[in-house]
């Protein structure tokens, strides 16, 4: 009985701070972490799973930390009655009696659930020799719906109506699966619009971002209005009337402060304001769609779990939504929101970027397009150019859009030479010189 036998986890971290790549108005100086594991088995020729979370410095060896707490709750477990039924598997984390007391189904102990659950379903997609989009796809509607746990989601989502969605879906798969082969998934960039980049920078890259096929830039605004209508009216004269153009607040500002902010920005043609205020303000959110109307409003990328995202939707907060592949807890949550934003008739724009959340959440938006929604021409897949060198098998994009992966797994796996060089805080090149803003 081949069983999981070791836990790795890693303190991971890029010095992206001393560029200011990923700056925006709330996060001046992120430095690029990743809380990683490699799940260990005995399985014979797929033994490893691998797992993350996405943080941004101070504080990743806190989630690494979370993740050890979970060793007692998987060490030991038969591979195969885990890869057999991920629901049961991801339910028997977050059911724990005593864990589910430091969240319940939020903050590092549910990220670190979902980074044991991620590297899990990276298992099972090795073994049965598929992309995890691929492998999701695959299921019948029956096994799609056992992987969801319905607590608190049936006064919104139940599993029948989840079935019919499913059900609904499997007419077209082939031909959507052929579909995704051929042409990929679109992608928009937030490469150019980083908050500490100067203009200089941000007019080249929004040229190049053009050229390269994006047909969606994001730029970050919060900082200062002024400033804000300044970086946007440059970017606009420059990418021109056909490409669109979101932005994103990255929880700035108070309710009333982002109405009367984002009216400031208004006669730019905006796609959306993403965050405009905290994550967790669904009434918030709620009045400033009103606020600010037609412009629509979405969040996501901090939201803590389906219960969550459940009242956005209920509630008519937002226009759209953003998936986060570490954020929640684990491939599992992220299909029960999949079926709820499908309910709802509310695109997902996933959110990616940071350490490898591009190289996880395109196998979610692809599966949900061939298996769930069927929907993929009116949304698009956040991309950032950063890092992906270091994973084993990093996305491809091809003018603007994201090559359907087909390495087995979850395309979690980091280099082992990354890995040694950017553990925290002894790896090689946190021994380079320069401002260094994670140092603890």
């Amino acid at each position: 009985m081949p069983t999981i036998i070791s836990m790795d986890i890693s303190d991971i971290r890029f010095p992206t701070s001393r560029l200011l790549d990923g700056s925006d108005a709330m996060n001046l100086d992120p430095d690029y972490s990743a809380a990683y594991l490699r799940l260990g088995t005995d399985y014979p020729g797929h033994p490893y799973g691998y797992g993350f979370v996405f943080t941004i410095g101070r504080g990743n060896d806190v989630q690494a930390a979370a993740i050890s707490l979970l060793e007692p709750l998987v060490l030991g477990r038969d591979v195969d009655e885990v890869i057999q039924d991920l629901g049961a598997f991801s339910a028997s984390l977050n059911r724990d009696s005593q864990l589910r007391w430091l969240g319940p189904e939020k903050g590092v102990i549910h990220m670190a659930i979902g980074a044991v659950v991620n590297a899990a379903w990276d298992l099972a997609a090795r073994i049965a020799e598929k992309p995890l989009w691929r492998f999701i796809a695959d299921m019948t509607p029956a096994q799609l719906v056992s992987q969801i746990d319905f607590r608190y989601l049936t006064d919104a989502l139940t599993p029948d109506e989840a079935l019919a969605i499913l059900t609904d879906a499997e007419p077209g798969k082939a031909a959507r699966i052929a579909d995704l082969t051929a042409r990929g998934y679109a992608a928009y960039t937030t490469s150019p619009g980083w908050l500490g980049y100067d203009d200089a920078k941000l007019e080249r890259l929004v040229v190049e971002a053009v050229e390269a096929g994006f047909g969606l830039i994001k730029l970050k605004v919060g900082r200062d209005v002024d400033e804000d209508i300044r970086r946007v009216a440059l970017a606009r004269r420059v990418m021109g009337p056909s490409v669109q153009l979101a932005v994103d607040a990255n929880q700035r500002w108070d309710v009333p402060d982002a109405i009367a902010w984002i009216r400031q920005l208004a006669s730019y043609d905006l796609a959306w304001i993403e965050e405009p205020t905290s994550p967790d303000d669904i009434l918030g959110h709620a009045a400033i769609r009103k606020g600010i109307a037609p412009i629509p409003v979405s969040t996501g990328e901090h939201t803590h779990n389906r219960v969550m995202f459940k009242q956005l939707l209920q509630a008519g907060s937002v226009d759209l939504i953003q998936i986060d592949a570490a954020r929640v807890g684990g491939v599992n949550e992220n299909l029960a929101i999949l079926l709820l934003a499908t309910k709802f008739s509310i695109p997902v724009y996933p959110h990616a970027g940071g350490v490898g959340l591009c190289e996880l959440v395109q196998h979610l938006a692809m599966a949900d397009f061939v298996a769930i929604s069927g929907q993929m021409d009116d949304r698009s897949i956040e991309y950032v150019d950063h890092l992906h060198e270091h994973f084993v098998d990093p996305v491809v994009i091809n003018n603007g859009r994201y090559m359907a992966p087909t390495a087995p797994g979850f395309s979690a796996e980091i280099k082992a030479e990354t890995v040694a060089d950017y553990v925290f805080p002894h790896g090689p090149q946190w021994q380079e010189p320069g401002p260094i803003n994670a140092v603890e």
